[in-house]
C-alpha cells in the first residue's frame, strides 16, 4: 500500500457486501477506491466456512446478484465451493482485482474532524478515505463460549468457521457443540466417518426438508440461451418469500401448520419417542431461523450418534460435561456456536466524533439510520448493518438495496461539493429505530418464546428487518438530507497582502 495513500472510498471486506459495493462504485463511474480484506482471497463467510457439507439454505438463483446472474448453478441449493467460485468470477468479470488489498486487516479507523476524512490503519499500511463502507458482515468473527477446562483439553478444538482440515476425524470420538445452521450440515457429513458423535444441544431447532436437487444440463442451457427464464425463476423465488413475510412479522399464529409439517418430517426419521422428545422445540417455529436438511434427523438416528439435551458446562481432561451431568470422553470438540453478531469486534476499531468508538456508541444496542448510518460517524456506511437481516429470504436482496443507498449518498456528496461529510442526526436515527422496534414487537422473533442470536444482551432484536425486502428497498431508495447534518471543511483563509517597504 502506497505511503500516504488517499482514496475517495475504502470498502472493508470482500464478501458479498464488499464486492457488491465495489461493483456499484465502478458502475457509478467511481474508480478511486480500495477493498481492504484481512484474508488472502475474496469470499467472506463463503471463504471462511469450508466445513464438510457447507452449503447455502437459500435457493441458488436468489442467492446471487441481480446484476451478475449465474445460469450455470449446478444445484438448486449451492455448496460453499460453488458460491466461493461465483464470487471469484464477480471479482474478475467486473475488473475488481486492481482495487483489492489482501492481508490488510483493519486495525483502527479514526475520523479526522478537521480534514473530514477517515484515517485507516491496516496490517499492510495506512491510508485515508473520504468515505468508508463497512462490509465486514455479522457472520465473520466466530464465537466460542468460555467453558471451564477448555484450555486444558488434550484433543483438537476448532470452530465450524475455522475448520481444521489437517485433522482426520475418521475413527475419532467427536463432540459437536451446537445445533444451528452449520451443525445440521456437519453432523450428517461426518457421522459415517467418526467412531462416536455426541451432539450437545442447548436448544433444538425446527428442521424442514431440504428440497435440493441437481440442475440438469438442459435446464442450465435454457437459462444461458434465454436469460429471461433465469430472471423469471428468480422472481418466483423472491415472490414466494415476500408472501411468507406476514406470517413472520404480523401473524405468527399462522405458522402452526408449518410446525406440524416439521414434526412430521422429524417423525419420519426419528422413531425413538425419547429422542423425538429431545428434538422437539418448545417455541414457535420461525423464532429461530428455520433450518433445512433432509439428512440431519436420519444421522441422529444412527447407532454411533448420541444427543445430549443440554449445553456444555465443563471440560475435565478429555471429558465433556453437560448441564445434565452427562460425561462424554472425546478426541475432538467442534464448536458450531455462531458468531459475534450484536457485538461485532470491528465496532471497537471505529473511532468517530469526539473519540467515541462505535462499540461505545452501541453499548445500549446497535442502531443505524436505514441500517447504514450511525450518528457520530460521518461518511461511514454499513452494509448488512443493524436490523437488516432476514429470517426467510436472501440477504443479497438487502445488500443491493443498501448499495442503492450508497450510490445516492455519494451523489449527494458530489452535489453538495467541496470537502463535505454527512453525519446522521441522532433524532433521525432514534426515529428510524423506534419505528423498527415498534414493528418488531409482534414478530415471531420477539414473541415466539425463544432466545436467539437475533437478540442482543438486553433482549432487544437489533439484527432482523421486520418487513419485506420491497419495503426495505423503498426505504433505502434515496438519501434524505434532512436526516443528516452536513459538515463542511472551512475554506482556507486568503493570505493578507502586506505592503513592502518599497511601496509603503
Amino acid at each position: 500500500m502506497a505511503e500516504h495513500e488517499h482514496v475517495r472510498v475504502a470498502v472493508i471486506g470482500s464478501g458479498f457486501g464488499g464486492l457488491g459495493a465495489a461493483v456499484r462504485l465502478r458502475r457509478e463511474g467511481i474508480t478511486d477506491f480500495v477493498v481492504l480484506e484481512r484474508a488472502g482471497s475474496v469470499g467472506g463467510t463463503w471463504r471462511d466456512n469450508s466445513y464438510p457439507g457447507c452449503a447455502c439454505d437459500v435457493p441458488s438463483h436468489l442467492y446471487s446478484f441481480s446484476f451478475a446472474p449465474n445460469p450455470d448453478w449446478p444445484r438448486t441449493f449451492s455448496g460453499q465451493e460453488h458460491i466461493r467460485a461465483y464470487l471469484e468470477r464477480v471479482a474478475d468479470d467486473f475488473d475488481l482485482r486492481p482495487h483489492l488489498r489482501f492481508d490488510s486487516e483493519v486495525k483502527l479507523m479514526t475520523w479526522d474532524a478537521g480534514e473530514l476524512r477517515w484515517h485507516i490503519e491496516t496490517a499492510s499500511g495506512s491510508l485515508t478515505a473520504d468515505v468508508v463502507v463497512s462490509a465486514t458482515g455479522p457472520l465473520s468473527d466466530p464465537k466460542i463460549p468460555e467453558i471451564p477446562g477448555l484450555d486444558s483439553f488434550p484433543g483438537r478444538v476448532f470452530h465450524s468457521a475455522r475448520w481444521d482440515h489437517d485433522f482426520d476425524l475418521r475413527g475419532k470420538r467427536v463432540a459437536m457443540v451446537g445445533t444451528g445452521a452449520s451443525a445440521i450440515q456437519i453432523v450428517p457429513s461426518i457421522q459415517p466417518e467418526v467412531s462416536r458423535l455426541t451432539v450437545f444441544q442447548r436448544t433444538p431447532p425446527w428442521v424442514m426438508p431440504r428440497m435440493d436437487r441437481a440442475i440438469g444440463t438442459a435446464e442450465r442451457r435454457l437459462h444461458q440461451a434465454l436469460p429471461f427464464t433465469a430472471r423469471l425463476r428468480r422472481g418466483l423465488l423472491w415472490g414466494i418469500r415476500e408472501l411468507q413475510v406476514q406470517a413472520f412479522t404480523k401473524h405468527p399464529d399462522e405458522l402452526g401448520l408449518v410446525e406440524q409439517l416439521a414434526k412430521r418430517n422429524m417423525a419420519r426419521a426419528i422413531k425413538d419417542p425419547a429422542l423425538r422428545a429431545k428434538l422437539t422445540p418448545d417455541y414457535r417455529i420461525g423464532c429461530k431461523r428455520i433450518l433445512l436438511s433432509s439428512a440431519y434427523y436420519p444421522a441422529l438416528a444412527k447407532p454411533n450418534v448420541d444427543v445430549v439435551a443440554g449445553g456444555v458446562t465443563e471440560i475435565r481432561g478429555s471429558t465433556v460435561v453437560a448441564a445434565d451431568g452427562t460425561e462424554t470422553e472425546v478426541d475432538a470438540i467442534v464448536f458450531g456456536t455462531g458468531f459475534h453478531v450484536t457485538d461485532m469486534p470491528i465496532a471497537e476499531r471505529v473511532v468517530g466524533v469526539g473519540g467515541v468508538t462505535l462499540a461505545e456508541a452501541w453499548k445500549g444496542g446497535m442502531e443505524a439510520l436505514r441500517g447504514g448510518s450511525a450518528a457520530g460517524f460521518p461518511n461511514w456506511l454499513s452494509v448488512i448493518g443493524p436490523n437488516t437481516g432476514l429470517g426467510n429470504s436472501s440477504m443479497i436482496l438487502m445488500i443491493e438495496s443498501q448499495l442503492n443507498y450508497l450510490a445516492d449518498y455519494l451523489r449527494q456528496l458530489d452535489t453538495l461539493g467541496g470537502r463535505t461529510a454527512l453525519d446522521a442526526r441522532p433524532a433521525a436515527v432514534d426515529r428510524w429505530n423506534r419505528r423498527v422496534q415498534e414493528r418488531m414487537k409482534r414478530t415471531v422473533w420477539n414473541t415466539g418464546g425463544c432466545t436467539s442470536w437475533y437478540l442482543d444482551a438486553s433482549g432487544r432484536n437489533t439484527t432482523v428487518w421486520p418487513g419485506t425486502t420491497s419495503e426495505f428497498r423503498q426505504a433505502t431508495r434515496r438519501v434524505d438530507l434532512t436526516e443528516y447534518e452536513v459538515l463542511r471543511k472551512p475554506a482556507a483563509p486568503k493570505p493578507i497582502a502586506v505592503p513592502s517597504e518599497a511601496t509603503a
